[in-house]
């Protein structure tokens, strides 16, 4: 396969892992597999529910990949579903009979998520303790559901959002500081509700850390106003933030502002988090999909972090040591690593992180024969773009260059979306219906 491998053989090859993981990353499939209604009662993971003992059902959520989850849920619960309301980002609903539908913005939220987040806390909060709440959580919830504290605008947790977004802080760190500007997340949906909650969760977090998938609305919260505040100092954002957030995260580290539900609260008795996919199954899919094609693949890691365009180097080392001397790993060879690389963005271009990637990889590999680097996100869309991703080969830079493009300038510049448009070369799948972080993929042949 060293010799002649045509762009047509390798893009079906692409299409190949890509389709692997995201039917195994298929939030409908897993509800299916997670919740089971059997006459009158309700099987969630090893918890079954008297659903006799609730007059009512009610199901809230919101993230991508929730619309789906919802279609899925309104036909295992059939007549038993009262009513329900989740937000997704635009683009991504699907047709439901009892469920809501909301669009909102992603990554930084808008009105139209401002006026869902109303609506879902005003439906959960005429809930009574007789009533049982499933939530549905996916990626892209902290940013569907901005409900902010009294004293908080749209517009500040917007430009908080922004600056976060474009610090290079982690997710984690993202949702450290949104939970403590948000009247839902950090635990505070849970606690917003008297009834019985079930939250079924799609996650799109390394670890699958409860407390941080959607910023964790029914979750206990671990992180602190003071950590809040540290986070913002360590990334050098704290002088940029508005006024009243500043204000408002320095009373909580004072002490004059309530904390967010902590582990151990009395409100988490009756709430049963469950996991029912992950990265994990993605990746672990991808990699028997390639080995259907006589390709030797082998699972990296699936908790990657980092830079992209360090990420990339790294990609890329292994990729110049496979092909001169076959180490650590023989041809044709593919690696597959999973989960979810930062950007710091310096520039004014357009991309995401599995775009910069790929354009990183470009410059890393260049030169080299029947090499590929590829980054792809499960949602379909990487970046505030229309693209999953993009995938860059030995020969990508030269071509550029053969049509007037500066790879190293257009990663400089974060300008990776229309660097791989102008070369066709973007991984475009539409909303998938799912999230559950990204896919990076070595092919060396």
């Amino acid at each position: 396969m060293r010799v002649g491998v045509s762009q047509r053989r390798i893009r079906a090859f692409f299409h190949r892992i890509c389709a692997a993981a995201l039917s195994a990353a298929d939030p409908a499939k897993a509800i299916r597999r997670f919740v089971r209604r059997e006459g009158t009662s309700l099987r969630v993971g090893q918890r079954v529910y008297d659903l006799q003992r609730h007059p009512r059902v009610v199901a809230v959520g919101a993230g991508k990949a929730s619309a789906r989850m919802a279609w899925a849920l309104e036909r295992v619960l059939g007549n038993r579903l009262d009513a329900g309301l989740v937000v997704v980002k635009y683009g991504h609903a699907a047709p439901t009979d009892k469920i809501e539908i909301m669009e909102a913005g992603h990554p930084v939220p808008d009105r139209a998520g401002e006026r869902a987040a109303s609506k879902l806390l005003t439906l959960v909060g005429g809930l009574t303790s007789n009533d049982l709440l499933i939530v549905i959580l996916s990626g892209g919830a902290s940013s569907l559901l901005p409900a902010p504290v009294p004293g908080l605008s749209l517009a500040d947790k917007q430009t908080a959002t922004q600056l976060l977004l474009a610090s290079g802080a982690t997710i984690q760190e993202t949702n450290a500081v949104r939970k403590h500007l948000s009247a839902i997340k950090g635990g505070r949906l849970a606690a917003a509700t008297q009834a019985r909650v079930i939250s079924l969760i799609l996650s799109d977090v390394i670890g699958d850390d409860l407390a941080a998938i959607g910023s964790g609305p029914t979750a206990p919260d671990p992180t602190t106003y003071d950590e809040a505040c540290a986070i913002l100092r360590c990334y050098d954002i704290w002088n940029a933030m508005p006024t009243p957030v500043r204000r408002h995260l320095s009373a909580g580290a004072a002490g004059r502002v309530a904390e967010t539900p902590k582990p151990g609260s009395p409100v988490f008795r009756r709430v049963q988090n469950l996991i029912i996919g992950n990265n994990r199954a993605a990746v672990e899919a991808a990699a028997r999909a390639v080995k259907t094609t006589g390709i030797t693949s082998a699972i990296l890691t699936t908790t990657l972090t980092g830079e992209a365009r360090e990420a990339a180097k790294v990609f890329g080392s292994i990729a110049r040591e496979i092909v001169s001397d076959d180490r650590p790993f023989r041809r044709p060879y593919c690696l597959i690593a999973g989960g979810e690389l930062t950007v710091t963005v310096r520039g004014g271009g357009r991309g995401g992180r599995c775009q910069e990637f790929a354009l990183a990889s470009a410059l890393e590999i260049a030169g080299l024969p029947n090499v590929w680097l590829a980054g792809f996100a499960t949602d379909g869309t990487d970046g505030p773009t229309e693209a999953a991703g993009a995938v860059a080969d030995g020969r990508t830079v030269l071509r550029a260059a053969r049509v007037g493009l500066d790879a190293a300038r257009a990663l400089r510049d974060n300008d990776a979306y229309p660097f791989f448009q102008k070369l066709n070369a973007h991984i475009v799948t539409g909303p998938t219906g799912t999230n559950v972080n990204d896919l990076y993929v070595l092919v060396c042949v």
